[in-house]
């Protein structure tokens, strides 16, 4: 589920699903895309706040709804990474626990995001058969730099809260996070709103059509990944344990 909460000038978004530890459906990513959409049209709205419930930001895309066919033209997380790759309003994440796959790419698309020193990270597309998303083949090099790049997308190595914030992900590390998001976003409101918005366009303009561009070409190959024998594979593995545990 997600709940949004409206604070003054500053919209926030909460993933709350805690005992799947914010795993993201379809229906999720759409009715945040939504709330980004209005926020992003409201002249008053002076930036948003993404976080997540039970302690956890999320655990990434639900693997349950991998098992279902999907056309990559028409669902809910590439709608969701081209709006928030699109919007003037400033986004803000704050990070605490586990933070898995689109949970950690979304961050590239966020203007500011804080995180606990406990938080963990992790990219498991390739072990899971699958390839990067969330324009990460184009954006997470130019952040974070070649080297580390390959050992957070090639070899899928969880990194904490420090490596992230190295590798410019994070604007900060802090015990508060949503505390820390919310005074960002107070500054921000104290500032004339649309100048803001102007000067976020102007940073990220020189890059938009071609993160655009990397979305749709990751996407492609992310769900022809999908129906390989590698994928499937690892989605059985994934499920064998997952019932094994419980």
């Amino acid at each position: 589920m997600i709940r949004t909460e409206q604070q003054g000038a500053v919209l926030e978004i909460l993933i709350d699903r805690p005992e799947r530890r914010n795993a993201l459906t379809d229906a999720m990513y759409r009715d945040i895309e939504r709330a980004l959409r209005e926020a992003d049209a409201d002249p008053a709205c002076a930036a948003v706040i993404l976080h997540g419930a039970g302690g956890h930001f999320t655990a990434g895309n639900d693997l349950a709804e991998f098992q279902m066919p999907q056309d990559s033209r028409d669902v809910g997380s590439i709608a969701f990474l081209h709006t928030l790759a699109s919007v003037d309003v400033p986004v803000i994440a704050a990070v605490r626990g586990q933070a898995v796959g689109v949970g950690v790419t979304l961050l590239q698309h966020c203007d500011f995001a804080y995180a606990a020193p406990d938080a963990v990270f992790r990219l498991p597309f390739v072990p899971l058969g699958l390839c990067p998303e969330g324009a990460s083949s184009l954006l997470l090099p130019r952040l974070a730099g070649d080297r580390r790049a390959a050992r957070w997308l090639l070899q899928a190595e969880p990194f904490g809260a420090d490596d992230a914030l190295a590798g410019q992900l994070l604007t900060a590390v802090t015990d508060d996070p949503l505390a820390a998001a919310r005074a960002c976003a107070q500054s921000l409101a104290a500032q004339p709103i649309q100048a803001v918005r102007s000067s976020k366009r102007l940073l990220r303009g020189p890059l938009r059509a071609q993160v655009h561009q990397v979305l749709d070409a990751e996407a492609a190959v992310f769900f022809e990944r999908l129906k390989s024998p590698e994928a499937q594979a690892a989605f059985r593995e994934f499920f064998q344990r997952k019932a094994a545990s419980r």
